[in-house]
């Protein structure tokens, strides 16, 4: 076994170099693997003190770690925290602090670490002062530690702790009483009663117990009130990670209600939900704040709220996207409620949360790969439209997720793209912006999987709705409608000549194609290429300056490729339908300049 202190038999660090000059090349790299081993080694001996609660210890291993390398950050964070559990809390702040100075990168970790250090301190401060009015006979801290005692009693009946609870809850009205509660073992105490642990488990069959298993969680909102320590022991108590999720779900109303009371205050700070995270089963947490969507009233809101809230928390996300398999099934069930039978405003929000999240790309190749999911989301949709009025903010946060979904190849797969595509072709005969918008894009995104699709969009008069998006402006909806026409273009002769009889010498194209918006100028220039394709069309052109503009983007210096590409291939078609724009290319040096412009991209 290894040396874990400071021996005689340890090497001085400071002899490394001398060990390495000493010997011939290969004994210099064995003993360089040696002591990286021993390094190694000692990291190991240092988390088992820091484990085994043997602090100084592992300060002095630190020191040592330190002399071998003065940046190294594994044995900061491991002084940080043995000087806190000593609480040593300004020199455990010193090496939280060292750390993201020799590392910015590891800013989260150590602001994280620093963040613990302020919050146990603060609680340590509590306890002092709470001592101390113990200690002066203040009645009110008195009182408190005399009921714990009282509750502390075996056996007794579930009214008999309901009622000492109910006391107790109304003697939290500050910091001291919360802190004697945790500091006369207060969680223990209450958890480990086994008639209060019966009382958890109730499902309606028992009055007394169902009142007793409200006080408590009534007394734990006014504990925990405004005291972050307090949070800290509740949340990560033996069995808390089960219980606190169940109890959500609970077929008790009052129960439920309560513990949804409790999680939103513990959510309401950054502290809070980083203990929600971290601790509590996520997946029984999410399933059971989405059943909430069975209210129609703020009860479903404030679920949704909660939700939203944590959602919004990176470690939930890294959480989601692991574990997506297992909350699918929930998800799918949300989406397959009926509008007319929720709270909208709740469903439209948990659907919002689910597009967020699939912005994600793993998360959102994992939807998109559900067949199960996809078909969910089109029945939503299907659902959405028989009340559209009902539904505004369900259908508008609804394509917000299928436009991530449709991001991912493959797509669920090529009947649901069409079904999709078709639903959109609907929706934009809205009137209602947001979701006109929002339908473009998704349709933006189903049409290049099949020229079927595209076929059937134009049948649908595609092209006539894209050119009036164009004509009323909005960056967004632009960018989806001039994609949209480039699709078609690409495709279909027909889609071309249309785009000619609508856009009368071509004004919104070029328009579209003097915007400071790359993706808006480059897919005008395909679009705008495409039509070049139909004879005598060129040739209208002849009295702008068409030639300048194209060449300009195409010697353009953008991080979109397809700018200088499209419009290089809109130029080149346009001086091949019409050889008066070639001598103008000729007069302005454009092959030299397109060809310079052709170079550049393939060596990119």
């Amino acid at each position: 076994m290894w040396p874990i202190s400071p021996s005689p038999d340890r090497p001085d660090p400071s002899s490394k170099l001398t060990y390495q000059s000493e010997h011939l090349p290969c004994g210099a790299l064995a003993m360089t693997a040696c002591y990286e081993l021993y390094v190694k080694s000692s990291y190991l001996s240092l988390q088992a003190y820091i484990k085994l609660g043997d602090y100084q210890k592992a300060l002095v291993d630190c020191d040592w770690a330190l002399k071998c390398d003065e940046k190294c950050t594994k044995a900061y964070f491991h002084m940080g925290k043995a000087h806190l559990a000593l609480k040593n809390y300004s020199v455990s702040r010193e090496c939280f602090q060292k750390i993201l100075e020799i590392n910015p990168q590891l800013q989260t970790q150590a602001k994280d670490y620093l963040d613990q250090v302020d919050l146990r301190e603060k609680a340590d401060l509590q306890e002092k002062e709470a001592q101390q009015l113990l200690d002066s006979g203040k009645s009110a801290a008195v009182t408190t530690r005399h009921l714990l005692g009282t509750l502390s009693k075996p056996d007794q009946s579930p009214l008999f702790y309901a009622g000492g609870i109910e006391i107790l809850t109304e003697m939290m009205e500050d910091c001291t009483e919360r802190t004697l509660f945790r500091t006369h073992n207060g969680f223990s105490i209450i958890s480990g009663n086994e008639v209060i642990r019966r009382s958890f488990s109730t499902a309606g069959k028992d009055a007394a117990k169902e009142t007793l298993c409200v006080s408590v969680l009534r007394l734990w909102q006014a504990v925990c009130r405004g005291n972050e320590e307090n949070e800290r022991q509740l949340v990560m108590h033996p069995g808390s990670a089960r219980l606190l999720p169940s109890l959500l779900a609970s077929g008790v109303l009052p129960v439920r209600q309560q513990s949804l009371a409790l999680l939103l205050q513990l959510a309401q700070t950054k502290n809070g939900r980083s203990l929600v995270i971290s601790h509590l089963d996520l997946t029984r947490l999410l399933e059971a704040l989405v059943s909430f969507l069975d209210f129609s009233d703020e009860r479903a809101t404030s679920a949704m709220g909660l939700l939203t809230d944590l959602a919004l928390e990176e470690r939930f996300q890294v959480w989601f996207r692991a574990n997506l398999a297992g909350v699918l099934p929930a998800l799918r069930g949300v989406l397959k409620r009926d509008p007319k039978e929720v709270n909208t405003s709740a469903l439209s929000q948990c659907v919002a949360i689910m597009g967020n999240l699939s912005a994600d790309a793993a998360t959102g190749r994992q939807m998109s790969a559900s067949e199960e999911f996809g078909d969910a989301c089109l029945g939503l949709m299907a659902r959405c439209e028989e009340e559209v009025d009902l539904s505004r903010d369900v259908i508008y946060a609804l394509l917000g997720l299928m436009m991530n979904l449709c991001l991912q190849s493959p797509f669920v797969s090529e009947v649901w793209a069409a079904e999709v595509s078709r639903r959109c072709m609907s929706l934009l005969n809205s009137q209602d912006g947001g979701v006109l918008t929002r339908a473009a894009g998704v349709l933006s995104r189903t049409l290049p999987s099949s020229l079927k699709i595209v076929e059937e969009a134009l049948r649908a008069g595609v092209v006539k709705k894209m050119i009036k998006f164009l004509k009323a402006g909005g960056q967004t909806a632009s960018r989806y409608a001039v994609k949209t026409l480039a699709i078609c273009t690409n495709s279909f002769h027909e889609a071309r000549e249309e785009v000619i009889r609508l856009d009368k010498k071509f004004s919104v194209l070029m328009t579209l194609l003097g915007s400071e918006d790359e993706i808006l100028v480059g897919n005008a220039a395909l679009c705008l290429g495409n039509c070049m394709e139909v004879p005598q069309v060129a040739s209208s052109l002849l009295k702008t300056d068409i030639v300048q503009v194209l060449l300009k983007l195409a010697a353009r210096d953008v991080r979109e490729r397809a700018v200088p590409l499209n419009a290089g291939i809109a130029l080149g078609k346009l001086c091949t339908a019409e050889p008066r724009f070639a001598a103008q290319l000729r007069e302005l040096h454009g092959l030299e300049i397109l060809n310079s412009t052709v170079k550049h991209i393939q060596d990119s």
